[in-house]
């Protein structure tokens, strides 16, 4: 199936090309549900468990690539090349390369390639919840992560207003399901300006060979393309390429996470565009920042870069969202934060006394933690100036992150050990 969407076709009249098929946004992530639901099928099993005559027949179509490591690595799906996509080439696999690590001569690595969106157990107090392992893929597992509460909270049954955690928990399998092909689809669109949007199957076919310039991953050779973005989308805004190389592994720079958040790749986190230096000098390129809110939004907080001065300013465009949802990256790991109202943010007496609700997405963690802000009450101040020293060193990371958005909040735990 090719997904398009024209922005002729935005308006509600015919499509021009009738063998394309148009796609809202419902029926876009609905289709990536369906290949999802289907590619689970093709495993093997039917709903009763017995493997049918048709499942073995797709069975033996559909080729399942297995890695003899000591630890547990997804199966890769891979499906039939005559699915009528665009075979990827040689040279959008090589710009592919150069946006992600600056050379088409790197690769993922295996933490990366063992990577993958797995959910808590359904109809338990963490259903909605992605496990997200340490390493440099958290970023992307938490920021999912954030669309998947987003669609839970408030994209499915919108016309009803329940601020109630429950509306999180007890999600089926095949909530569970529409909530991660909600997520994905989201983020791809927002890329898309809300106009097209890229969806790749990895085929059994490769459609080139390496070169003297090009190492070859097995993967990226196979894919196909289902419509297509305009095409330096991510060139517009990327200077550099978006992954680096830290201690072994590769971990996301703050371009790609702005593009999962906003849709726009942008490198920095205060807001608009800088054209001149502190000194009043123009710049030779702008500094690219936030221009617009975003559903999502991004805390940051970090006591190394606290004690050297260099603790970046996030600007409100990401600091107040359309919907409470942060990403939080605290010293270098991701985790979410995110209240049950939509209206939190719209009304500032909301904001006196109000619940946000924690995950890190750590198996350790068991339930979803709820902290209860109090803005009006600066009593942990009071403590701070009493004792001295360093605040950090006596307050939870997590609550220092709060501050950031709301300064001189009062934070409790109801219960909880504070953690991070």
């Amino acid at each position: 199936m090719r997904l398009l969407r024209d922005r002729d076709h935005l308006g509600g009249g015919p499509a021009d090309d009738k063998s394309e098929i148009y796609l809202n946004k419902f029926h876009f992530y609905s289709a990536l549900t369906q290949k999802y639901q289907d590619s689970r099928k093709v495993e093997g099993d039917s709903e009763d468990g017995v493997v049918t005559p048709q499942s073995s027949s797709i069975k033996s179509r559909i080729h399942f690539s297995t890695l003899n490591v000591p630890y547990s690595v997804p199966k890769a799906c891979v499906v039939p090349s005559n699915l009528d996509g665009l075979p990827i080439t040689l040279e959008t696999a090589v710009a592919l390369r150069k946006v992600l690590f600056g050379t088409a001569f790197q690769v993922f690595n295996y933490e990366w390639k063992k990577s993958h969106f797995k959910f808590r157990d359904p109809y338990s107090d963490l259903a909605y919840a992605l496990e997200a392992e340490r390493g440099g893929a958290r970023s992307i597992q938490m920021a999912v992560q954030a669309y998947v509460i987003k669609y839970l909270l408030f994209t499915r049954n919108s016309d009803v207003e329940c601020n109630n955690i429950k509306r999180l928990l007890r999600a089926s399998a095949k909530e569970q399901e529409n909530a991660l092909a909600a997520a994905l689809s989201d983020i791809l669109w927002t890329a898309g300006e809300g106009v097209k949007s890229v969806v790749c199957s990895v085929t059994t076919d490769c459609y080139f060979a390496p070169t003297i310039d090009y190492k070859s991953d097995s993967y990226t050779e196979r894919l196909q393309l289902f419509t297509f973005t305009d095409k330096g989308k991510l060139q517009d805004f990327i200077t550099e390429y978006i992954l680096c190389l830290s201690l072994g592994n590769f971990i996301c720079k703050q371009a790609l996470i702005n593009l999962m958040l906003t849709g726009r790749a942008s490198p920095n986190v205060f807001n608009g565009d800088l054209q001149y230096d502190d000194q009043g000098a123009q710049l030779k390129e702008p500094r690219r920042g936030v221009l617009a809110r975003s559903d999502v939004g991004y805390l940051y907080w970090n006591r190394h870069e606290l004690e050297h001065d260099k603790l970046p300013r996030v600007g409100s465009m990401l600091k107040t969202p359309k919907l409470p949802i942060w990403l939080c990256n605290i010293s270098d790991t991701f985790s979410v934060l995110f209240n049950t109202n939509r209206l939190l943010l719209s009304d500032w007496k909301m904001e006196h006394l109000f619940d946000l609700y924690f995950y890190n997405g750590q198996l350790s963690q068991t339930k979803t933690v709820r902290l209860t802000i109090d803005t009006h009450s600066h009593h942990w101040e009071e403590g701070m100036h009493e004792k001295g020293g360093d605040s950090e060193k006596r307050f939870p990371s997590v609550e220092m992150t709060v501050r950031t958005k709301w300064e001189g909040a009062a934070i409790d735990w109801n219960g909880t050990v504070p953690f991070f």
